[in-house]
């Protein structure tokens, strides 16, 4: 079987995956390299997930890309606005000539006799394998199952009559329209489906075991409205982008340091939203500080609308079961439902599920120790992306993509195209750190 070599793959061509190929072809623009992705169709999540009101939830100052300015008036964006952004500067740069589509990755190989991996990847459409070997090996396949969402196994499942749907597998057609609905969840996921099902749905209720931090946010920018009529966009995007950096920051670091206080004044604002008389501390009250779980973001305050117009409720209760009609709770209410929504997460697995290997040893991943959350130790050329949980994803793939840059540029220089070997450091005992670089020739 012939093999095509390559200097670099990546895989994965979602946000990350483009953003590592942009700056290969930046600053190592002497290499060759390929995306290889498993679905029919760049773009990852933005791609993946067509669940009603699917948005970004955090601002596209810092979840779009550094060199390239997001152009639309909206700071939190629609599913498809992004995935056209992702399009485009895939596009713009030449990167999507660069992707080989409907190829899932399987198995990588690493060999330390020809100091390269060996990928070999399942043709989706035909179930041929084919095989592709290279020097370095990107990981920028996300963190979670793309098979499908995770759903606890609810007693009495089987029992009801009407629909059950994950987020992950929405139906193109589902009709929910003038049908009372119930969310089990209150997540990104959520919060998000919420008040966009609500808009013709007879009623949703959202079923959560207990509370999350809502936060109301404009999804417009002001100060983005005005910079951009009077400066040219790069200029403007870039203090946009520092703006909203510097308050992530220091919003992150108030949680840290008076949680308390950041705690009373989540609450008072959610208070304000839906009024006095509402039971804030049942239902959105967690049990934790703000940021101990990521917050979740309602822009224009668009859940809290939903809810105040009768549209939408909240329970906050334990599932005893379900039954034919709906949902059994352990306080003995019976929750009557057309349609249950699991919106309870997704599986996390490990760099897109691959079996990895070095020199026809298996990899066990929980037993390496990591480098800067990217690398593994002793297992060479290998670098994977994953986001900040505190901040947009993107700022931190960025982050690596040109540290990735860094690291092949360093090898070229000391042992020559294609023979540079880099092992990430391991830990050898508490308290002593190996060097960030050990070569191999």
């Amino acid at each position: 079987m012939s093999t095509k070599h390559f200097d670099i793959a990546i895989v994965g061509a979602g946000l990350s995956g483009i953003a590592a190929a942009y700056y290969l072809q930046l600053k190592c623009p002497s290499k060759n390299y390929i995306i290889l992705e498993g679905r029919d169709s760049m773009g990852g999540t933005w791609d993946f997930f067509r669940y009603p009101g699917i948005r970004s939830d955090s601002d596209m100052y810092t979840l779009g890309y550094s060199f390239k300015p997001w152009p639309k008036a909206k700071s939190i964006a629609d599913g498809p606005s992004i995935l056209k952004y992702i399009q485009e500067t895939a596009s713009e740069n030449g990167i999507d000539k660069h992707i080989r589509y409907s190829l899932l990755v399987k198995k990588a190989s690493w060999s330390s006799d020809r100091a390269v991996w060996t990928v070999e990847t399942e043709c989706k459409k035909t179930a041929e394998t084919l095989l592709f070997s290279c020097n370095f090996l990107l990981m920028c396949s996300g963190y979670y199952s793309y098979k499908e969402g995770y759903t606890p196994k609810f007693k009495g499942m089987e029992s009801f009559k009407g629909e059950i749907v994950h987020p992950q597998d929405w139906p193109e057609n589902l009709n929910y329209r003038d049908q009372k609905v119930v969310v089990i969840g209150s997540g990104a996921t959520a919060i998000t489906l919420i008040p966009e099902i609500a808009k013709d749905a007879k009623h949703v209720v959202m079923l959560q075991r207990s509370p999350t931090y809502v936060v109301s946010n404009s999804e417009s920018d002001v100060l983005a409205n005005l910079l951009n009529k009077f400066m040219p966009k790069k200029l403007a995007y870039a203090i946009l982008r520092w703006k909203y950096i510097q308050r992530q920051q220091l919003l992150y670091r108030a949680t840290r340091t008076k949680p308390e206080k950041v705690k009373q004044k989540l609450l008072e604002l959610v208070r304000k939203e839906l009024g006095d008389d509402y039971d804030v501390e049942t239902h959105f009250t967690p049990r934790y500080n703000p940021w101990d779980q990521r917050l979740c973001l309602a822009p224009n305050g668009d859940l809290f609308e939903a809810i105040k117009s009768g549209n939408a409720s909240v329970i906050t209760d334990i599932i005893e079961t379900f039954t034919e009609k709906g949902i059994l709770l352990k306080s003995g209410k019976e929750l009557e439902a057309d349609l249950i929504v699991t919106a309870t997460g997704l599986n996390m697995i490990i760099l897109g599920g691959v079996q990895f290997s070095v020199d026809n040893q298996a990899i066990e991943f929980p037993n390496a120790y990591t480098y800067k959350g990217m690398m593994y130790s002793d297992i060479p050329n290998l670098v994977s992306v994953f986001g900040y949980i505190n901040a947009s994803w993107t700022l931190r793939a960025e982050l690596v993509a040109e540290y990735v840059c860094r690291l092949v540029n360093y090898m070229d220089n000391h042992k020559g195209v294609g023979k540079g070997v880099l092992v990430s450091p391991l830990l050898h005992r508490v308290g002593r750190k190996a060097p960030p670089y050990i070569n191999k020739c």
